[in-house]
């Protein structure tokens, strides 16, 4: 199977969007995990992958190499293995003089993506059995760069000498996991061009829900797909909610170091819950959890007709005290499972992940849009 079979008309178009999050990965793959399960139910097929079943997937940071992966037609646990073997790898500390640039070295990044990928896949490889998006910010142009291997692309003609078909994937997967502070900068060679790319994470995109329903159906990615309630259907997950508030904060404490620290992390956090909202507002929402006091989670009843351009569902954790207890994993420590490079929590991380799942993810979410024998 090749991602251009689902460039077909179709009665119904199924998008999946995995936000950033760095090694709380392992928290959207328990989401996808209760996906698969439910739609092997549905199809009587043991062996379903979820490439099988979306059209377009997409992902920021570590959501790109988890949708990466789908799309590449692993399963579940097989991603999960990558998450679980590769991790402390990943997070290799870089020595003393570097860190004031960055915590962790790349090698072994690249290295692990170029073995679970390929070396020479490119963007463009047949290998990939769905769309696929990733989101990523050119420094070089101080702009966010979501990229499709769409071949109907404006920048994916094949005549053009800077393609991006043309890019290794596994390069671009780095670009979108390339964290500031984190991970040095990815360099990448665009036909006479050469750009410095970093996390998709401090665009607007580090949900890319909403993007991904944009390149679907904006006529200008040429694709154009139809839209309404049944017609379209984007799942939505994120890597756990981890909202920094400090009821004790001072006005003194909020110096120039305090600023650099939390500033990128609200900006995030803002753009997610704008994205997310932005897909409740024009979708049908089934499920997701309360956006805030004000408006709440503006689910409604499934029998509702609201003549919507898309159905919508978001999954994600509360990483917070009060959320962990509401799972019933109050002897788990939130600053254990909040930070990006947590690695020797992977574990607790998991456990949230499934109790989460098993809660929020209904078979019904995906009555109207079953998956096929």
């Amino acid at each position: 199977m090749s991602f251009l079979s689902k460039m077909k008309p179709a009665p119904a178009k199924k998008l999946l969007a995995c936000d950033g999050g760095g090694i709380r990965g392992i928290i959207t793959l328990q989401f996808l995990r209760r996906i698969e399960e439910i739609l092997r139910d549905q199809a009587g097929n043991k062996d379903l992958r979820l490439s099988e079943y979306f059209d377009y997937v997409g992902g920021t940071s570590t959501g790109a190499i988890i949708a990466t992966c789908v799309s590449l037609g692993m399963t579940v646990d097989e991603i999960e293995k990558f998450y679980l073997e590769s991790g402390p790898a990943m997070f290799s500390k870089a020595g003393f003089t570097k860190r004031l640039k960055y915590k962790f070295v790349d090698q072994a990044l690249a290295k692990q993506l170029k073995e679970v990928i390929g070396p020479r896949e490119t963007l463009g490889t047949r290998k990939l059995e769905t769309l696929l998006m990733i989101v990523m910010r050119n420094a070089t142009t101080d702009s966010p760069w979501p990229l499709s291997n769409n071949p109907d692309a404006k920048y994916n003609d094949r005549s053009r000498p800077d393609c991006n078909l043309n890019i290794p994937l596994w390069q671009l997967v780095r670009a979108s996991t390339a964290a500031p502070t984190y991970f040095p900068p990815e360099t990448v060679t665009v036909g006479k061009h050469t750009f410095i790319f970093e996390d998709g994470g401090v665009t607007m995109f580090n949900n890319p829900a909403f993007q991904l329903y944009t390149m679907a159906t904006l006529p200008e990615y040429k694709l154009g797909w139809p839209t309404g309630e049944d017609k379209m259907l984007v799942i939505s997950v994120g890597t756990g909610a981890a909202a920094a508030a400090n009821a004790n904060l001072q006005p003194g404490q909020m110096n120039l170091l305090y600023q650099a620290e939390t500033i990128p992390s609200a900006l995030m956090y803002g753009a997610g819950v704008h994205q997310d909202l932005l897909c409740r507002m024009a979708g049908k929402c089934i499920a997701g959890d309360k956006i805030d006091s004000e408006i709440g989670d503006l689910v409604v009843p499934a029998a509702t007709a609201l003549n919507r351009n898309f159905t919508y569902a978001r999954y994600n954790a509360d990483l917070d005290e009060k959320g962990l207890k509401a799972l019933g994993l109050d002897d788990i420590d939130p600053e254990d499972v909040q930070q990006m490079d947590s690695v020797a929590h992977v574990r607790e991380m998991k456990l949230v992940g499934e109790k989460a799942a098993e809660r929020k993810v209904k078979p019904e979410h995906f009555a109207a849009f079953p998956a096929q024998a």
